[in-house]
């Protein structure tokens, strides 16, 4: 398989898989890229399913039918795990097939999830998992416990997503003029996702420190492009204009730059971006 040449859909058995599949299959019809689907099994199953008095005090024959014993019976849950994620992906494989995917692709990997997706992002166009998943579904948590870490550690754009497929009509870029916003602008510009969508590109700041200038370069581009592009320069916290203008103008995608800073940074003073995923509850492309 080519280098950068899929689109990846990581997930798990919650019903937030729903989502990312729609979302996956919509993704990868407008690109004209195959779709795979990734399910991760848990490397260690067995570990939270037994609480056994493993100490050794029951005597070395005892001890060793028990080994025994439980070698089979993870043996026999590993199995049934794999034909309960092999049913799982295809169910969604299925899913793909009805939104227009010709021939989606599926895998089973044990491991841990970022691990995993590291090992496969030569290969991955595009990331598309959901903000959520089974942990949060009963913690009720608003980001999953594995997405800053996941973002962090990978390079290519990721699709986090939300909620119930809607085809998207309009997108907008969180823009402040560095270096990730403006890649955002040239990825619209270099790939088919968005076109015919209008783009709307807004900012929050003080007019006269060059803020001006760069959203007259991203609508010059966009517009160059052949987008339908809409600049806005506000006043005001960034965080609370972004998700503000996101219900103002009913935007379906947002593209914004993410984790500029450490994880020790956002881990003493918080995480702007952690902030306005919580705030934007739409599909957001995060860019690294």
């Amino acid at each position: 398989m080519k280098p950068e040449n899929k689109i990846l859909a990581c997930v798990d058995q919650s019903h937030y898989a729903n989502h990312v599949a729609d979302y996956a299959a919509w993704v990868a019809s407008r690109m004209g890229l195959p779709l795979e689907f990734l399910h991760i099994l848990d490397r260690h199953p067995e570990r939270s399913r037994h609480n056994h008095d493993h100490s050794g005090a029951i005597g070395m024959d005892a001890q060793n039918l028990l080994l025994q014993e439980l070698s089979a019976e993870d043996a026999a849950f590993s199995k049934q795990a794999r034909e309960q994620g092999r049913v799982f992906l295809n169910r969604l494989r299925e899913r793909a097939i009805a939104a227009g995917v010709e021939a989606p692709d599926m895998r089973q990997r044990h491991g841990a999830l970022t691990d995993t997706l590291i090992e496969q992002e030569d290969a991955v166009r595009m990331f598309i998992l959901g903000r959520r998943g089974q942990s949060a579904e009963t913690t009720q948590r608003d980001l999953g416990r594995n997405v800053e870490n996941v973002v962090r550690a990978l390079h290519r754009p990721i699709l986090t997503i939300t909620d119930d497929f809607k085809v998207p009509e309009r997108v907008m870029i969180a823009f402040d003029g560095g270096g990730l916003s403006r890649k955002g602008v040239e990825l619209i510009t270099a790939c088919p996702l968005f076109v015919g969508l209008p783009i709307h590109v807004i900012t929050s700041g003080e007019a006269g420190k060059g803020l001006r200038k760069q959203l007259e370069w991203a609508k010059t581009t966009l517009e160059a492009a052949g987008f339908e592009a809409h600049t806005a320069l506000l006043a005001g916290d960034p965080q609370q204009v972004i998700a503000a203008q996101v219900q103002e103008r009913n935007i379906d995608v947002l593209i914004m730059g993410a984790y500029a800073h450490s994880a020790w940074r956002s881990w003493l003073f918080g995480s702007k971006t952690n902030e306005l995923l919580r705030l934007a509850r739409i599909p957001t492309l995060l860019l690294r």
